[in-house]
């Protein structure tokens, strides 16, 4: 007769495989939060005085829209997600992670051209901006333009402007609208593109110049509660972010209120 005890090992370690596999809900008592990076200085701040309050704890993760939006989708553990763009939370929403009614416009920004250091020149940016003029050898910084938000919404601006074709040869992609912010605060690029609230939060550029509204789609930051959320903490973190203290922390970054 067969030895039985290599069938039972295969088959528990045939469960433990597909329990590693299966997605994991986010971690009881604590609020797991998904955000695009532009959020980070007002929404670390939000956070912090929340826990100060109840004494509850959360954990902030920070990266592109369209990152976060794919590890969601592939089972990442998160309570609430905070995007953008409303396209790439259309993709969540569409993969049935989104709790029934818990999607709500949060705040609007702005796309702006910042220049590298305090001194930087205005620029009056339309049609007749020669870009690459002022680039000469340097580099435009931008988020990613086929899949990160502000870089999606930069591409469409200059393309609006009919800027773009020029001014692709000359453009550094970055993960996420913070990293394209670094590389001018850093020297490392001349210009970049990138929402008024980073650049407020910066300490070595200046914004040289704001692209019209008309030049890009609506700059919205749409929230869920997801159907990971495990417990009351989540629900009452989503609400506090629509509160009016959070309100105040995210105009002071220069967050745009929605009607």
């Amino acid at each position: 007769m067969d030895d039985p005890v290599p069938s039972v090992f295969f088959r528990r370690a045939r469960l433990a495989a597909a329990f590693v596999l299966m997605p994991l809900p986010a971690i009881a008592e604590e609020v797991v939060v998904f955000a695009a990076a532009s959020m980070k200085t007002a929404l670390d701040e939000i956070a912090a005085d929340w826990q100060a309050e109840t004494g509850r704890a959360v954990t902030i993760s920070y990266a592109g829209s369209s990152l976060l939006a794919k590890q969601i989708i592939a089972g990442a553990p998160a309570d609430i997600f905070i995007s953008a763009s409303t396209a790439w939370m259309d993709e969540v929403e569409r993969a049935g992670l989104v709790a029934g009614g818990a999607r709500r416009d949060l705040v609007g920004n702005t796309l702006v051209l910042i220049g590298h250091g305090k001194d930087a020149r205005p620029i009056e940016i339309g049609p007749e901006t020669d870009l690459p003029g002022l680039l000469g050898d340097g580099r435009l910084a931008m988020a990613l333009v086929d899949s990160v938000p502000a870089g999606q919404y930069g591409k469409a601006a200059l393309t609006t402007l009919g800027l773009w074709q020029a001014t692709q040869p000359s453009v550094a992609q970055a993960d996420n609208v913070r990293a394209a912010l670094a590389l001018v605060g850093t020297g490392e690029a001349p210009y970049g593109i990138v929402y008024a609230t980073d650049a407020a939060a910066a300490d070595n550029v200046t914004i040289v110049g704001t692209f019209p509204a008309d030049s890009h789609p609506p700059i919205v930051y749409p929230a869920a509660l997801l159907t990971g959320a495990v417990d009351a903490d989540d629900a009452a973190f989503f609400e506090a972010l629509f509160a009016d203290a959070a309100g105040a922390a995210f105009a002071a970054q220069g967050f745009v209120a929605l009607d």
